[in-house]
């Protein structure tokens, strides 16, 4: 089992950037799939994208793509979310989810974290 723990969210102004991470507990970080969803309100949770620990290989959402970078940190059992040129649009709790198996375009995942909230200021 494995616990994420989501930070770094906050207020941010439209074209600004933010970078959240995700702290996985346990010894088998790079055994899993790392992924990224987000949910605005009103609206259902979004996949945004995914990152397998041991090899760094990443998907993304086709509406992200170009915008948000995800990478990982092995040593620190951490997962990042870069997301530039924030738009009002972006706006959502942020969740962060780990999965030991699947294909990194699989949307389903066992663990998620709390999230965390990024409001885009127009």
């Amino acid at each position: 089992q494995v616990q994420l723990v989501e930070s770094g969210g906050g207020l941010v102004q439209a074209g600004g950037s933010l970078r959240l991470s995700c702290a996985a507990s346990g010894r088998t970080f790079t055994s899993y799939r790392l992924g990224w969803f987000r949910q605005a309100p009103g609206k259902e949770r979004e996949f945004v994208g995914a990152i397998r620990a041991s090899t760094g290989y990443t998907y993304y959402a086709d509406s992200v793509k170009g915008q948000f970078t995800i990478s990982r940190d092995n040593a620190k059992n951490t997962v990042y979310l870069q997301m530039n040129s924030l738009k009002p649009e972006d706006t959502a709790v942020y969740y962060c989810a780990a999965d030991p198996v699947g294909q990194l375009d699989d949307y389903s995942y066992s663990y998620w974290g709390q999230g965390t909230q990024v409001t885009v200021s127009s």
